[in-house]
């Protein structure tokens, strides 16, 4: 139903989340457990049918317990979630406390998405799993070096429980194709091409991710269990190439009422025509920073090359050595920390930051720049982690990137990822306190990536010239996917077209540019103006407070608030905001300790 990274975005237009009341400002954080207590019910539920997810999350009781991919999923799961949701709704009715009815606003939310996103599932398309990949992602839910050793001993079961060798359980691969074959009609649409030879090709290299981590963390009693999977996923790739492959799409458009919901569901609430004219307005803007821009890198380079694309070309043709990316990434992330300290930007921990390279299948599972959250559920002091993947794209020049290794794009992606972006964002949820319903359930992108594109901007000023024209870059790339998702999704735009911009004016490699049409086609439609769109939100919010407090208004305390908040769709930010900070700030309201500083 969720993961932390790509969880369910709040239903803006639910009812129940209408009639909400403002998030309050109290200190007394009692009602929190009350809420706690409510979302327990919801994440019981969902540990039927996705106990990874839950156990990602934190719930140890769900460690070792593998996905449901049996018939009749959706009603099975519709039955299961009805009593609960029926539950929120009585207990909305019964409690005054404003904090727990709006988590059950959140919560009732929650459910309703999953209901419709399994009804346009069931009406529009087959039901193809990339089973390797939810395996590969599932083992590593536990393996990891945040993981305490007991929980890591539990993927053993989970890993015997997904190929069929523990007492009563049906291989995960086998489940998939009879949900796929259950699911076969006229007129259904199969995956994209695209999307199906690229779970193809990573196959393999999931399924030795997987034997690397169970040698990597020592864990034994797992050679025979691996041994199935290995063959289990050599047929399952030969069971798709014969029967999936022929019904792929090479249309990657979608049902109008799909990409609708895709939209909402990632807190875009405004109309994809709106978004793209704002984004045209952002992208001409960016553009001509860049122009003005460039030749102060390139006098400072000694470079005679001034329009920005040369310039940054330039900039990527001296990238870090692979075995030095992590040491310089840390010396960049100690650099940050020290302006936004300086700079009163907003509060950080004490402790460092944790980065890391990926490995070859964490590469090809998530190609990009990522944070892996911390669990939300029961934290033990884990945090979150800057993953940096490398060597991706094989032995094709056209397929490397050179997108993240240059020393000048590491301060906007060190941002962006770390600090004051994703990690501090995190980081804020499980150290201050939040609710499980507002760190699990109110995710949307529009508020987690609009917060990074935002933290991206706090920290510009404060780069070396280079580093601020890559900054740049990065926000030219959120403009241009504000316009192209839409675009192509409309049919207004070709491919190619598309592909030309991304790699001529934004100037990305063709690996990138590759995968940011992918986004847009097959991975996350819908997701990619999530970025630009919860940044001018934000920025719009931003000023409006500045203008409301005049000389009153503090960054620093408006960044800590704003972080504070937890994961909450842009207009419940900007009522806490309006109904909270400032007045706080005037006077005329109590400050939360743990919110305004």
């Amino acid at each position: 139903m969720h993961r932390t990274a790509s969880i369910l975005a709040l239903a803006l237009s639910s009812p129940a989340l209408a009639a909400a009341a403002p998030l309050s400002a109290s200190t007394d954080r009692a009602w929190i457990a009350a809420s706690d207590a409510n979302t327990r019910l919801l994440l019981e539920a969902e540990g039927q049918f996705d106990p990874e997810t839950i156990s990602q999350n934190g719930v140890v009781a769900f460690d070792g317990r593998a996905s449901d991919l049996g018939p009749k999923l959706e009603a099975r799961r519709a039955a299961a979630l009805a009593p609960v949701r029926a539950e929120f709704a009585r207990r909305l009715a019964a409690t005054d406390d404003a904090n727990v009815r709006q988590d059950l606003a959140i919560l009732i939310g929650a459910i309703d998405q999953q209901l419709e996103r399994d009804r346009l599932n069931r009406r529009h398309f087959l039901a193809w799993t990339d089973a390797p990949a939810a395996i590969f992602e599932g083992i590593k839910g536990l393996l990891d070096e945040q993981v305490a050793p007991a929980r890591r001993a539990e993927a053993v079961e989970l890993l015997r429980r997904y190929v069929g060798d523990w007492p009563g359980t049906t291989p995960l691969v086998d489940q998939a194709r009879a949900r796929f074959e259950e699911t076969r009609a006229p007129g259904l649409l199969g995956p994209t091409r695209v999307t199906l030879d690229r779970a193809l090709a990573n196959a393999e290299t999931y399924a030795k991710g997987i034997r690397d981590m169970f040698k990597e963390y020592k864990i034994t009693g797992a050679e025979r269990a691996l041994a199935k999977l290995d063959a289990q996923i050599a047929a399952y790739t030969a069971w798709e190439r014969a029967t999936v492959r022929p019904l792929a799409r090479e249309d990657f458009h979608l049902p109008a009422e799909v990409y609708a919901f895709q939209l909402k569901e990632r807190g875009i609430d405004i109309a994809p025509d709106a978004l793209i004219r704002q984004a045209q307005i952002e992208y001409a803007e960016t553009r001509a920073a860049m122009i003005a821009l460039a030749p102060r890198v390139a006098k400072e380079k000694g470079w005679s090359q001034t329009d920005y694309r040369d310039v940054i070309r330039r900039i990527k043709q001296a990238p870090v050595p692979d075995d030095q990316l992590e040491a310089s990434y840390a010396e960049v992330i100690r650099t940050n920390e020290s302006v936004i300290r300086r700079e009163h930007i907003v509060d950080l921990p004490s402790r460092p930051m944790e980065m890391r390279l990926a490995s070859a299948a964490e590469s090809a599972a998530s190609p990009a720049p990522h944070m892996q959250p911390p669990p939300m559920v029961g934290n033990k002091g884990e945090h979150g982690v800057f993953v940096l993947p490398v060597g991706v794209g094989g032995n094709d020049p056209k397929s490397a990137y050179d997108d993240f290794n240059s020393r000048a794009v590491q301060w906007t992606v060190a941002a962006h990822e770390g600090r004051p972006g994703h990690e501090l964002q995190f980081s804020a949820m499980v150290e201050r306190g939040v609710s499980q319903a507002r760190s699990l359930y109110a995710f949307n992108s529009v508020n987690v990536e609009g917060w990074a594109l935002y933290a991206e901007a706090e920290a510009l000023p404060y780069h070396p010239l280079d580093g601020q024209l890559m900054a740049l870059q990065a926000r030219l790339l959120r403009a241009a996917r504000a316009m192209l998702d839409p675009m192509l999704n409309l049919n207004r735009i070709s491919l190619d077209e598309a592909r030309r911009i991304l790699t001529e004016e934004v100037v990305q490699s063709p690996a990138m540019a590759r995968q940011e049409i992918e986004r847009y086609t097959a991975r996350a439609p819908g997701q990619a103006g999530s970025y630009f769109y919860g940044y001018t939100r934000l920025l719009q919010l931003r000023v409006e407070t500045e203008f409301a407090l005049g000389s009153r208004f503090d960054r620093l305390a408006f960044n800590n608030f704003v972080i504070g908040l937890g994961l909450l769709p842009p207009d419940l930010v900007a009522k806490a905001v309006r109904e909270d900070f400032v007045p706080a700030m005037r006077g005329d309201a109590p400050a939360a300790s743990n919110q305004i500083k």
